[in-house]
């Protein structure tokens, strides 16, 4: 049953993504040129992903437990440190360069065209070398 749902749930993030335009490039570059052609229409997509999510949250801590078993994850650490901001950066970085983040980038595969197989074999490097490079750099202010 669970995998059904998150079939379901799948199926139905990658049809809003297509939807609210998240799988454009230009769109989601438009949007991001605050100062040029801007585009505001994704601000709608936004707004209409957080109110969803704040009423999930608000169902959430009524519940111990969640609907379909298991258990619910522990909160994120609420403290912003190196790793969050740099990761951040880069997320950032890389979105407004390809106007492509993790989500659309699966969901835009279907498209054909190098350019989404390039961005998502990057990510899926990025991914892999970020544990190794992470702890690099951790080394690095441990010995400073």
């Amino acid at each position: 049953m669970r995998n059904l749902f998150a079939f379901l749930a799948g199926g139905l993030f990658g049809a809003g993504l297509f939807i609210s335009g998240m799988t454009d490039t230009s769109k989601v570059q438009g949007w991001l040129d605050v100062f040029g052609n801007w585009d505001p229409t994704l601000a709608f997509v936004m707004g209409g992903a957080m109110i969803p999510m704040a009423l999930a949250w608000l169902l959430r801590n009524r519940r111990s437990t969640p609907v379909l078993g298991g258990s619910f994850p522990p909160a994120p650490p609420q403290r912003i440190d190196r790793k969050l901001a740099i990761g951040s950066v880069m997320f950032g970085f890389g979105w407004g360069l390809a106007g492509l983040c993790p989500g659309p980038s699966v969901a835009s595969l279907s498209y054909g065209g190098a350019g989404h197989w390039v961005f998502f074999a990057a990510m899926i490097a990025g991914m892999a070398l970020t544990p190794t490079v992470r702890r690099a750099l951790d080394r690095q202010v441990a010995t400073a």
